[in-house]
């Protein structure tokens, strides 16, 4: 499929543009149709934004990474790469709920059938009065009734349905935004309706066991980098790193792919890359609207790393209210004896994303302090911070009008992404299937071009 500068396009294979989890998911998904692959990422690494690197003796992730029971496709491509090990489900949805000067407040499901399961957990949640935990089963209920899929669906804001349907702010702020800020990266007040409402209705409210929450018990990078490699070597993909993809050209019968040091020939292409950098590459007869992609625009996470001397707390992984901590996670090693590694995941860090270090350090220590009491008088031996200024896109009412379809214009290119209209939020969930979308796309059109091949040979 690849050749020199000068080689003839059409050569019978494919190029996947961005080794993330949508370029991994598509270039399996072709490779396993019998066609042959070449992946090409600008990093040296694959996973994309999900990746690890070292400090001080520790691999560490970027970012705190979490997913959902009902992530199938993202579970189906772990055990496809077979690190479904280096993951934990638990058994039943289970999240530690803090509040300053409280005691924990545990949410859990009950072993009912849906929506019934969840009935117990807001009926006793001690965070909110019995008036207002009665309005939220209320609002579960309508909520349930919200089609995602509608158009209008995603023009309306979550956070003006919510006050439509008798949620106070406290409400808001210390049950829906627990998990609206966290799925979407903004809070419920800029979120779409669309998204939030797949979010509540596929993980949490249609089916009991969707919400339980998964983790990794390794590094990302071993979790989906190392290991997609080994697979994507094993089907014959050919997998080349440090390779930035600067331009590409329509061709009678293909595409050429312009990369740092030369060009590759191709049948088709799939462009699994973030919207920005695909609006720059896309040819502009392929997506005409590629100009509006930009209104997508970026929303950040931010997180604090604190490694303490002495264990704080008994938690693995818990989520604040009222607080300037958001989601906590205990990410200490197994070699880590008495210290413990906690991070805390700031998402919608629109305030915190430019703030130095020294002060959100500082911030999350005395946050922690009044959630764990053991903190106040614990030292840390190190803190640093991890920032991804575009971890997601804004998902605001509206968005979906520019999140485009795997298809263009052009065919034989497709885009895949977490960021095009898979119906889902930017999740590990969304681009998988985006990836598998965009192969299954351009095999299609692969598949019925034969014809036009020879003729153009001609």
């Amino acid at each position: 499929m690849t050749g020199p500068v000068g080689a003839s396009p059409g050569g019978g294979g494919v190029c996947v543009v961005g080794g993330g989890l949508a370029g991994i998911a598509a270039a399996i998904r072709l490779a396993d149709r019998g066609l042959p692959v070449t992946l090409l990422e600008s990093r040296a690494e694959l996973g994309g934004a999900t990746y690890s690197f070292r400090r001080d003796g520790l691999t560490v992730d970027t970012g705190q990474h979490v997913f959902l029971r009902c992530y199938h496709a993202y579970r189906d491509l772990l055990d496809r790469l077979g690190t479904t090990a280096g993951t934990q489900v638990q058994r039943r949805f289970e999240v530690p709920v803090l509040l300053p000067g409280r005691a924990p407040h545990v949410l859990t499901r009950r072993r009912l059938p849906a929506p019934a399961h969840l009935l117990p957990a807001l009926a006793g949640y001690r965070l909110i009065s019995p008036a207002e935990r009665l309005a939220a089963v209320r609002a579960c209920a309508a909520l349930r009734r919200v089609d995602p899929d509608a158009p209008a669906t995603d023009g309306q804001c979550f956070g003006d349905w919510l006050a439509a349907h008798g949620q106070s702010p406290r409400s808001v702020r210390r049950l829906w935004d627990l998990i609206t800020v966290a799925a979407l990266n903004v809070p419920s007040t800029q979120a779409s309706l669309a998204l939030a409402a797949r979010v509540f209705r596929t993980g949490l409210l249609e089916a009991a066991d969707a919400g339980d929450i998964g983790r990794p018990l390794v590094p990302l990078t071993e979790l989906h980098a190392v290991a997609a490699r080994r697979v994507l070597d094993r089907l014959g993909v050919r997998v080349r790193p440090r390779s930035r993809v600067r331009w590409i050209h329509p061709e009678p019968a293909g595409f050429r792919v312009g990369v740092d040091g030369g060009e590759l020939a191709a049948d088709g292409v799939v462009l699994a890359v973030p919207h920005p950098v695909a609006a720059a590459l896309v040819p502009p007869a392929a997506a005409p609207a590629a100009g509006d992609w930009a209104r997508l625009g970026a929303a950040p996470i931010v997180n604090v790393h604190l490694r303490y001397a002495h264990r704080v707390t008994r938690l693995t992984m818990a989520a604040a209210v009222e607080s300037p901590a958001q989601w906590i996670f205990d990410r200490s090693g197994p070699d880590a004896g008495d210290e413990q590694h906690l991070v805390v995941s700031i998402s919608a860090a629109d305030a915190e994303i430019d703030r130095p270090a020294a002060e959100l350090v500082a911030t999350q220590r005395r946050a922690l302090a009044d959630l764990f009491p053991a903190a106040r008088h614990t030292p840390v031996r190190d803190a640093f911070v991890t920032r991804e200024p575009r971890a997601t896109f804004r998902q605001n009412p509206g968005t979906r009008a520019y999140r485009p379809a795997a298809g263009t214009r052009l065919p034989g290119l497709v885009l895949a992404g977490a960021w095009t209209d898979t119906g889902w939020p930017d999740t590990m969930e969304g681009a998988v299937r985006s990836g598998q979308v965009a192969a299954d796309t351009l095999a299609h059109q692969l598949v019925s071009r034969p014809r036009h091949h020879t003729e153009a040979a001609r």
